[in-house]
């Protein structure tokens, strides 16, 4: 569990990086699960762009990818999550 000091500097270092990931209309895919745990392994710090979903369907998207990559949403803004995995 990241504390509040630890999001704070993941959401400075996030600012500037573009969406690695893009869920489609099809929603959160087995191939689009795997490319977000691709990137989390190469990257530790990813942004993901939800924007084939509404609003509902997006929040329960990004649940799903923290809970199936083992990873922590650091922030959502709109479309976008910042999702952040801690690298062996």
């Amino acid at each position: 569990m990241l504390n509040p000091a630890e999001r704070k500097a993941l959401r400075a270092r996030a600012h500037k990086l573009e969406p690695v990931v893009m869920i489609g209309g099809k929603g959160l895919t087995d191939e689009v699960l795997a490319e977000i745990d691709r990137a989390l392994t190469a990257h530790e710090l990813i942004k993901v762009r939800a924007a084939g979903l509404e609003r509902e369907a997006r929040e329960e998207a990004f649940a799903a990818i923290c809970r199936k990559t083992a990873a922590e949403a650091v922030q959502q803004v709109g479309k976008i999550c910042v999702i952040f995995r801690k690298n062996p």
